[in-house]
């Protein structure tokens, strides 16, 4: 089958376009034609090596939706949808023509979604999803969500069919105009020392649970908290320290809840995704759009764009 591979990490040059031998499933496992496969920064920062448990040769790739045509009856021939940890990094991952995957790690595909809507899902979905979860969004939540990447809006996207209050905050003047076309207050930051102020705007007394997805503003979130607030991280500086105001933090009762995907593997990853799925065929959750669909063997080439710094969401078609 075709698929990308690397055979060692740290270059991009690494990543080929390549035949390799078709994966037979294990007991307890189901094989996928995958029809569709995300691509992420995680997928292209696996290869450059910064996930030292990686073991070669290996297909990277989190996200997949596809056909099961090997596995249980009642599964064979069923459209699904996955994502995980371990896929990609310990075990082949979804940039192939086929992936074998454990019989629980894969979810019923809503009925609405393309396979490319689907796969463009997993990773930014299930992390937003751990972190309102974990941080106790619900109905009413006055919820701040600081950036618009794919997590940010995943994060807008579920918060809302939630029924929390939702305010966004952006850097551009564009991407607030396009969450304010979608009924999401939205400020444009400024400065550090100019959030509490804007927060106080739309939420007297400061946010009940602050998103931030950049790890650029946990420091400033502080200020910007309600009694007992949460703050949510999914990222930090390159160097992974802030200088966090713990006095601050500590007399509000405020909490820090750090949230990485790479957590749950594939069969935690489903339940996330049955448990929202749903809400894509009922209308509470908008279908995904502004992909760019690609044939897999343009994977080598898009990769590259994302270490460019290509915030498109490139899907993979095998």
């Amino acid at each position: 089958m075709k698929a990308l591979q690397f055979d060692r990490t740290g270059d991009l040059a690494a990543l080929s376009f390549t035949d390799i031998a078709e994966p037979i499933p294990a007991a307890g496992e189901v094989l996928v034609e995958v029809r569709a496969a995300g691509l992420n920064p995680s997928d292209v920062k696996n290869v450059l090596g910064r996930f030292p448990y990686t073991t070669l040769p290996r297909v990277p790739g989190r996200d997949f939706a596809g056909v099961v045509i090997k596995g249980p009856a009642e599964l064979v021939g069923k459209s699904v949808w996955g994502t995980g940890k371990g896929l990609g990094f310990t075990r082949n991952g979804s940039h192939a023509q086929l992936m074998s995957v454990p019989m629980g790690g894969v979810a019923p595909m809503p009925e609405r979604m393309s396979f490319a809507q689907a796969a463009s899902c997993g990773v930014p979905f299930t992390t937003a999803w751990d972190a309102l979860e974990r941080s106790q969004v619900c109905t009413g939540t006055r919820l701040l969500v600081i950036g618009l990447g794919a997590v940010g809006a995943a994060a807008i996207s579920l918060a809302k069919a939630r029924g929390a209050q939702v305010l966004g905050a952006v850097r551009r003047e564009q991407a607030q105009a396009g969450l304010q076309a979608q009924g999401v207050p939205t400020l444009l930051l400024s400065g550090a020392e100019t959030l509490a102020a804007q927060v106080e705007e739309h939420f007297p007394g400061g946010a009940e649970v602050i998103f931030d997805t950049t790890g650029f503003w946990l420091p400033a979130a502080v200020s910007a908290l309600t009694t007992f607030g949460r703050i949510a991280i999914i990222a930090a500086p390159v160097d992974g320290h802030v200088q966090l105001p713990a006095l601050a933090l500590y007399r509000r009762g405020g909490s820090v809840v750090g949230v990485n995907s790479l957590l749950y593997d594939a069969v935690a990853c489903a339940a996330m995704l049955r448990q929202f799925g749903q809400w894509f065929d009922d209308g509470r959750l908008p279908l995904p759009s502004g992909l760019c669909e690609v044939p897999l063997s343009e994977g080598v080439q898009r990769y590259h764009e994302i270490n460019e710094g290509s915030s498109e969401k490139i899907i993979l078609l095998p």
